[in-house]
């Protein structure tokens, strides 16, 4: 069960991470939304990963909840913000997914 929760505490850093972007592209009301947005996000990730953490090794846990920010944050990245998609960019990201799941699969 917690690593179901510190999957979802995952999710919540790269909708954080997210906000955050859209918080620098905006002005105004619509900034003080996503910045809302953003401190909504950072607790809910945070609390999660403390649950997770209760069972979980915090080395472990800490690892696969910033791989799945930092893959997560990427693809949004690439998708909404037009960051470069080059090979070598793909080919990490992937190589990212790759450690976070074999860390599953190492860890009691």
């Amino acid at each position: 069960m917690n690593w179901i929760i510190l999957v979802i505490a995952g999710l919540f850093e790269v909708a954080f991470a997210s906000c955050l972007g859209k918080v620098k592209e905006t002005s105004g009301s619509e900034m003080y939304w996503w910045f809302a947005g953003f401190l909504v996000s950072l607790t809910i990730s945070m609390a999660l990963l403390i649950k997770a953490t209760e069972t979980l090794p915090i080395g472990t846990a800490y690892a696969v909840w910033t791989g799945i920010g930092a893959v997560g944050t990427a693809i949004i990245g690439i998708l909404v913000f037009k960051d470069p998609a080059s090979f070598w960019r793909i080919f990490f990201i992937t190589t990212l997914i790759g450690s976070v799941v074999g860390l599953k699969f190492v860890s009691h």
